[in-house]
């Protein structure tokens, strides 16, 4: 691109101008606008415009040391736009790699942040089936003792009712046989 501007500013400049013709044509080549070929840059780095001080009016004496003052100073702009392009060229590449690792960067802290969460979601599910196998097995000894209560309450009954039967047939045989118990209930 800084080929093609120097190649446009040398086919633009007469070979060996007037010095009125010199002062048109630095100010013709300072107020002309970019042509299609060039694209303008879409970075976003900032462009200073910088703007030359218009010095006053030259004398047109010595006309080929007019010449080659207009030619030193168009040399001058040149290399000036072209230290210009270079220092855009090398913003918008320092601002595209630091954006470029802005963007790696993020990308792996939401990878772990993801492998983090799965990690923790894993561990929750394990909580959760131990809770549920301990609440399992917990209801499994409330259903045991249960059952065991429902058996010892069986026996204690089983027991009274023997109890109660065998008391009625010793009460059956006393009246039978007209004797009294040898063991009173602690009255007598």
């Amino acid at each position: 691109m800084a080929e093609q501007e120097a190649k446009k500013l040398e086919a633009e400049s007469p070979v060996a101008p007037a010095p009125a013709e010199a002062k048109s044509d630095v100010a013709h080549d300072k107020a002309t606008v970019p042509t299609p070929e060039e694209k303008p840059d879409d970075s976003k780095a900032l462009a200073v415009v910088e703007k030359v001080p218009e010095s006053g009016p030259k004398k047109t004496s010595g006309g080929s040391l007019d010449r080659d003052i207009a030619l030193a100073e168009v040399e001058k702009e040149k290399r000036n736009s072209f230290i210009k392009a270079w220092e855009d060229s090398e913003k918008s590449k320092a601002e595209n790699k630091a954006q470029k690792k802005l963007s790696s960067v993020t990308a792996w802290e939401n990878s772990k942040k993801a492998a983090l969460e799965a990690k923790l979601r894993k561990i929750e599910e394990q909580l959760e089936k131990k809770k549920a196998e301990y609440a399992e097995k917990m209801k499994n000894k409330v259903a045991l003792v249960h059952k065991q209560a429902e058996e010892k309450r069986a026996m204690v009954e089983a027991q009274r009712g023997e109890e109660v039967l065998k008391a009625e047939e010793m009460a059956a045989k006393y009246r039978a046989t007209g004797q009294t118990p040898k063991k009173l209930l602690g009255c007598f």
